[in-house]
């Protein structure tokens, strides 16, 4: 494992050096194992972030999700049985990306 640059609330410094294995580790720091379920969303915001230049916050998130993947993704409860207590931070943290501007 390489070691990450990360600033002091663990989200990764230059968002272009992330991959897979990147991604492995910065959940590994929040205690959470990686599934095929939360690769889908990890690469769909990463995939938001490049068409909209920025992370999102919850609202756009679950928008976005659901335009994509289904309300059935979409909705609250699953996303926090993958990302507990706050799903956009985490998943951008986990994702590589900046923390979305308005996740304390």
């Amino acid at each position: 494992m390489t070691n990450l640059l990360i600033d002091k609330d663990g989200f990764l410094i230059d968002h272009l050096s992330w991959n897979e294995e990147t991604a492995e580790q910065l959940a590994a720091n929040e205690n959470i194992s990686l599934t095929p379920e939360h690769w889908q969303l990890i690469h769909l915001i990463r995939q938001f972030y490049d068409e909209f230049d920025l992370s999102p916050a919850m609202r756009p998130l679950a928008k976005y999700i659901k335009f994509h993947l289904g309300a059935e993704k979409a909705s609250s409860i699953y996303l926090m049985q993958l990302f507990p207590q706050s799903p956009a931070k985490y998943l951008a943290k986990i994702a590589g990306l900046p923390r979305p501007e308005n996740c304390l």
